[in-house]
């Protein structure tokens, strides 16, 4: 079994590389983040034409999240069960659902913005939120796992420069704090360091040259429960679809099961 999550920075900018990706890689569960999109103009048509259900949690321009499907769509929750708001707002950052054999959920959290801004309170409300929510599948014997864009470095060698994110959202220590709080619920990362790269970044920023120059970090992970991670057989990050024109700003991550 295939699993794979993918920030795409607008599916509808992105669609003809997210259908040319599914259609060479087929994975059997896809979850995307920043979908950018209302739930009306998600491309449920063209997703269902190669065989994928569809749960998608999106209601404009901002955020989104969906889950991509071709082995059932079951037990779907959309939103974060207990989540906070931001403005009065409940933001799309959340869906999740019964895979076949796993449970999965494809998250996207909050930025941050910047240290101090209520957005990064906001973020580490989230994280609080998300720990609650998943811990009973954490715990439990069916495979599981979180997937998405974490918007948090773990460590160090997750970023290309350290002393250049010094004070910054993604690396302080209350962001790693949650990140560590959400695996003591019975998570672990998965995928392993090194992989094909010594440092198997997720996301480059488009400006100044930083995908060729590989000025990257690692925020996009694949946090699992012990069931899961022994099933796990190869797991990757596919930094080719990062190249060329039109690419998304993120490269998708994908972990192969023996289930």
């Amino acid at each position: 079994m295939r699993i794979a999550t993918w920030n795409v920075n607008s599916i509808t900018a992105r669609l003809p590389r997210l259908l040319a990706w599914l259609e060479k890689n087929s994975p059997d569960v896809l979850c995307i983040q920043e979908t950018k999109c209302a739930e009306e103009q998600f491309p449920f048509d063209e997703l269902r034409a190669l065989g994928y259900e569809t749960a998608v949690n999106a209601t404009g321009r901002w955020n989104g999240v969906a889950l991509l499907s071709k082995v059932g769509l079951e037990d779907v929750v959309v939103g974060l069960p207990g989540g906070p708001l931001y403005e009065e707002v409940d933001e799309p950052r959340a869906v999740s659902a019964t895979c076949g054999p796993v449970r999965v959920w494809s998250v996207y959290v909050p930025n941050g913005r910047e240290v101090g801004h209520e957005h990064y309170a906001y973020k580490l409300r989230w994280f609080q939120a998300l720990r609650a929510a998943v811990a009973q599948d954490a715990a439990g014997e069916r495979p599981f796992a979180v997937l998405g864009d974490y918007n948090v470095a773990p460590t160090d060698e997750d970023v290309w420069d350290p002393s250049v994110f010094e004070g910054m959202t993604h690396v302080t220590p209350a962001e790693r704090e949650a990140l560590a709080h959400l695996r003591e619920a019975g998570l672990s990362d998965v995928v392993p360091r090194p992989l094909k790269y010594d440092r198997p970044y997720t996301y480059w920023d488009y400006r100044q040259l930083a995908f060729p120059k590989n000025r990257g970090m690692r925020i996009d992970l694949v946090y699992a429960n012990q069931s899961f991670g022994k099933a796990v057989g190869d797991a990757y990050v596919d930094r080719e679809e990062r190249k060329g024109k039109g690419a998304s700003d993120h490269a998708p991550v994908v972990v192969d099961l023996d289930v």
